[in-house]
């Protein structure tokens, strides 16, 4: 069974890397294309929030018996599967860690733009996740 308390402390640091998130999005994009450091503020804070939902969704499928994803993106496949995600949303999570892929294993080849990209797409995809996942705990 899944444990609200541990799950919903992870929400809340994702909550948290979310806010940094929208803050670093606030930056001009020239100007944050610029700055070193809040690139890789950027940087670091998608690859943790990101990270987030890969833990809490790897302890929903833990607790609750679901098969063992093949690798991090079918973890969410598996939500899917289970109902607890819509499909096409699911899909968009599964790109969100083909990103952190790259962000921690292909860092050297990573175009800031795609960074200054992500911040511009819709942060509200991790907010829609913990929204999915609390409907799933309650």
């Amino acid at each position: 069974m899944v444990n609200p308390s541990r799950v919903e402390e992870k929400l809340r640091r994702l909550e948290e890397y979310v806010s940094v998130l929208h803050e670093l999005r606030a930056i001009p994009r020239a100007e944050l294309l610029a700055d070193r450091i809040r690139l890789g503020s950027a940087k670091y804070y998608l690859q943790v929030a990101i990270e987030s939902c890969l833990d809490v969704a790897g302890h929903v499928i833990a607790s609750e018996g679901f098969r063992s994803p093949k690798d991090y993106g079918d973890t969410f496949t598996v939500l899917a599967e289970q109902g607890v995600l819509e499909r096409a949303f699911a899909d968009k999570l599964r790109q969100m860690v083909k990103f952190r892929n790259r962000l921690v294993h292909l860092y050297a080849e990573i175009d800031n733009r795609q960074v200054a990209d992500a911040l511009d797409a819709d942060l509200g995809d991790f907010g829609r996740f913990r929204d999915c996942v609390v409907r799933l705990i309650k």
